[in-house]
């Protein structure tokens, strides 16, 4: 069986078990294939919890959640140095951080350090305590949750550290189909657990060759060239839209350039093509980009949200040939 087919059956086995939430089962996988971290926006009770602590069951590797609150500490995320009364010594004693896929649930409820702490992870992969350093795993994924109805004793994520997540990913309510299956599945779970059939856990061998195949797939100048001046088009929207331009405050930064490319390429690869298309850009585009461009206050206050300046920036960005 080949890495694509492994892979694809992980997608669908979830695909049973998080009924409705398809668009964010793939975001997951894409993640994992482009090795970055998720920030999940949705109400409560979408799955979010249950689609990440299902596909650890599909991976071969931990899972760790950590319910981020007011009084939370960064030690409590990174781990901390533990004195040893018995022979005088500090060691260090390893955090939740340290597992290979890490729920980070309602991360706006913890104070600046935690955030500051965990974001720090994400992005250097390590954790360094006084002298030390200690890398984190290879397989190593965050998806971190906010809840967009309650804010009242929150701490907003700064730009800078939104754009330390590869995608912002809205959840949705289901549709009463959906609703269905969901009551259905839940229901037959109590009875005689769950019906599907598990496929075999991704080894961490699997992963990252698979990685390396998302990597190496063919992009002709065009579509890379579509993706350079999609995020240029975020910086200087007033040479593609003057109307665009007044709802812009500030574009993606090269960050963005990175995830789109390794989004679109692992899109490609989940489609079982070994070339990426301008469709698999316009596919990612709205979740790499939604949470690094600012809106104005011209914007704000037009009620003009992030979707709909990325979609116009889609309509006036051409792709040449």
């Amino acid at each position: 069986m080949s890495n694509t087919q492994a892979i694809q059956q992980v997608q669908q086995w979830l695909n049973t078990q998080i009924i409705g939430q398809n668009d964010l089962v793939e975001r997951l996988i894409i993640a994992l294939l482009a090795d970055g971290h998720l920030l999940v926006e949705g109400a409560p009770g979408l799955a979010k919890t249950r689609a990440i602590k299902d596909l650890s069951k599909a991976v071969e590797g931990d899972f760790h959640r950590i319910q981020f609150t007011p009084d939370l500490l960064p030690g409590d995320v990174t781990g901390t140095e533990i004195f040893h009364q018995e022979d005088g010594s500090f060691r260090f004693q390893k955090g939740p951080i340290f597992h290979n896929l890490v729920l980070a649930d309602e991360i706006n409820r913890a104070p600046a350090k935690v955030q500051s702490a965990l974001l720090e992870a994400m992005a250097e992969r390590q954790i360094s305590v006084g002298q030390d350093t200690y890398p984190l795993p290879k397989v190593f994924m965050v998806m971190a949750t906010q809840n967009p109805i309650e804010q009242e004793g929150t701490y907003p994520l700064p730009e800078a550290q939104l754009d330390r997540f590869l995608m912002h990913i809205i959840v949705d309510y289901p549709d009463a189909e959906a609703e269905r299956e969901i009551l259905k599945l839940v229901r037959n779970e109590d009875i005689k657990g769950s019906s599907a059939a598990m496929p075999n856990p991704l080894s961490e061998a699997t992963l990252l060759a698979a990685r390396q195949e998302v990597l190496k797939l063919d992009m002709v100048d065009s579509v890379e060239n579509f993706i350079v001046q999609l995020i240029i088009a975020t910086r200087k929207a007033a040479s593609y839209d003057p109307e665009l331009g007044r709802y812009i405050e500030y574009g993606a930064s090269p960050r963005a350039t990175i995830a789109l490319d390794r989004c679109a390429r692992a899109h490609a690869w989940l489609q079982g093509r070994d070339f990426v298309s301008p469709d698999d850009v316009r596919a990612i585009a709205f979740d790499v980009l939604r949470h690094r461009i600012v809106r104005s206050f011209e914007a704000e206050a037009s009620g003009i949200s992030c979707d709909a300046i990325i979609e116009r920036l889609l309509q006036v960005v051409p792709v040449a040939q």
